[in-house]
């Protein structure tokens, strides 16, 4: 087993930071907005930690540090990423942030050449096709089985 990649971060001209940094992330306010969220209404903050341990995840900060967002991979870094639980709060949205976080996370060199990424949205086709997803190509070939949290 390797060790693991060290974390990185990305700065704006306007002072926001996005950053892979585990020790920053701030599960008050990424439970906050999960927990209202469409995919995952009250979703405990346990289920929340216990997820950001187990992938790659990035929160972007404002230019006074606090936390405004927040994206997360479940990836083995060699095949296939699913990209889960972005968001930007409310109060910092309008300024191109989702499209900067969202061009950051598909670009990481650590996940640059992977076979496929896959998303779920209701609401957010746009952005995401911006990066190149889209639709599945051969849907009879996909298969989804639910657990009991769903």
């Amino acid at each position: 087993m390797s060790d693991p990649v060290p974390p990185k971060s990305w700065v704006r001209e306007d002072g926001f930071v996005l950053s892979t940094d585990p020790g920053r992330l701030n599960f008050a306010v990424v439970h906050a907005y999960l927990t209202r969220s469409y995919w995952s209404p009250g979703v405990s903050r346990e289920r929340v930690e216990r997820a950001a341990r187990n992938a790659l995840c990035y929160g972007l900060y404002g230019p006074d540090g606090a936390q405004v967002g927040y994206a997360r991979v479940i990836t083995d870094r060699a095949t296939l990423a699913y990209l889960a639980d972005v968001f930007v709060l409310e109060e910092v949205r309008g300024k191109g942030l989702g499209r900067w976080m969202v061009e950051i996370v598909v670009n990481d060199p650590d996940l640059s050449d992977l076979r496929r990424w896959m998303l779920f949205t209701r609401d957010a086709h746009g952005l995401y096709e911006r990066f190149g997803f889209g639709p599945l190509p051969a849907p009879q070939t996909a298969m989804v089985r639910s657990g009991p949290a769903s």
